[in-house]
């Protein structure tokens, strides 16, 4: 695909997905129900036939809270995706949780909830995973221990250090061991732990760390990498003024997948992301995510490889909004990664992505 070209023809229709509130349901007697909703058309284009064609979903979700004394809140979460790129008759149209959690809040002295959520590394790296279709995947992995979504989560999260520091959130996690029959080997973990800490420095800026550890499966640590999967993350990002900037580095060891479901002894990962809100709507996005392996470790096709580049592209897209509850967007993938015996080997792809969708939110 010839990037100059492309990319030249994709500019002046580049669009933006925008967010709409939910739909409220129900709001009485300190109970709350909100519903919320999108439908994206969504097509891929790309010279890599895995990636190339439709892409399309539906996501919904349901929020409620309930008010169960004046300091003590109880709330739930759940959201769901269905498929919609294969036929009817092929069984591939399948539903997927993303989201299902529930706890309660306790005033100044935080909150807890137990049940599918976001893994704690992923306080800091959702702050480059804004881009428009892509990003969030130098180390963001979904069910790969506590990087992005993941199972059996019980997470303790306090706002403003007990009301005393405004600004400073932080929050401790567990994971329990996921090791059941039903899961791939890649999917699976043991118990772990992390913690993250974010502190809203004012005028739009601010800084965050985050850290993870666990325990790894019998048949994941039969690798020989190390029987813990541990991982850091530190990120600052600037939000004021239409302007967003941010920008994260993280670190992970015996964690990250590649390819064909390869681990990384190591793993050393960037991501820089910056967006520009323009009042009519529309929203350009730039961004570099990249990923470096290193101490590879593993036999590949009858080499032994020590370190390589295993993500690095860079992204530009935008976004645009026609109302609150409709928008557009495009998002093209600039491959950075060269075509290698490594790459072949371990089945990574080489090639370009482009992402045109329209979204129906509310």
């Amino acid at each position: 695909m010839n990037n100059k070209k492309l990319l030249a023809g994709l500019l002046p229709i580049m669009m933006v997905v925008g967010t709409a509130n939910a739909a409220e349901l129900y709001n009485k007697n300190g109970n709350k129900l909100d519903f919320s909703g999108q439908i994206e058309g969504n097509h891929y284009i790309s010279d890599d036939k895995g990636e190339d064609g439709d892409n399309s979903f539906v996501r919904f979700g349901i929020r409620g809270e309930t008010q169960v004394t004046e300091q003590i809140i109880g709330y739930g979460y759940y959201q769901t995706e269905l498929t919609a790129s294969s036929s009817e008759g092929s069984g591939d149209n399948s539903s997927t949780t993303r989201y299902a959690f529930a706890g309660i809040k306790f005033g100044d002295a935080g909150s807890f909830d137990y049940g599918r959520n976001d893994g704690i590394l992923y306080d800091v790296g959702g702050w480059t995973d804004v881009l428009p279709e892509f990003g969030g995947d130098s180390y963001q992995q979904t069910d790969v221990f506590m990087t992005q979504r993941a199972g059996n989560l019980a997470t303790y999260r306090n706002k403003n250090f007990f009301g005393a520091v405004d600004g400073l959130d932080f929050a401790v996690q567990y994971q329990g061991r996921n090791d059941s029959g039903d899961r791939n080997k890649t999917d699976r973990n043991g118990d772990g732990w992390g913690m993250s800490t974010t502190y809203d420095l004012g005028m739009g800026l601010s800084v965050g760390a985050a850290y993870a550890s666990s325990d790894r499966t019998y048949d994941q640590s039969q690798d020989h990498l190390g029987d813990r999967a541990d991982g850091v993350s530190a990120g600052i990002k600037y939000d004021a003024n239409d302007l967003y900037l941010a920008a994260i580095y993280g670190q992970t060891y015996n964690m990250n997948l590649y390819g064909d479901d390869f681990v990384a002894n190591k793993t050393q990962n960037v991501e820089l992301v910056a967006q520009y809100q323009f009042d009519c709507g529309l929203q350009p996005s730039l961004a570099w995510v990249y990923s470096k392996g290193k101490d590879l470790g593993h036999d590949i096709g009858g080499k032994i490889y020590d370190s390589e580049e295993l993500v690095n592209y860079i992204d530009v897209g935008a976004n645009y909004h026609f109302n609150s509850n409709f928008t557009a967007k495009v998002d093209y993938k600039i491959n950075m990664l060269d075509s290698s015996t490594f790459t072949e080997k371990a089945g990574i792809s080489t090639d370009d992505i482009v992402s045109v969708a329209f979204v129906y939110q509310f």
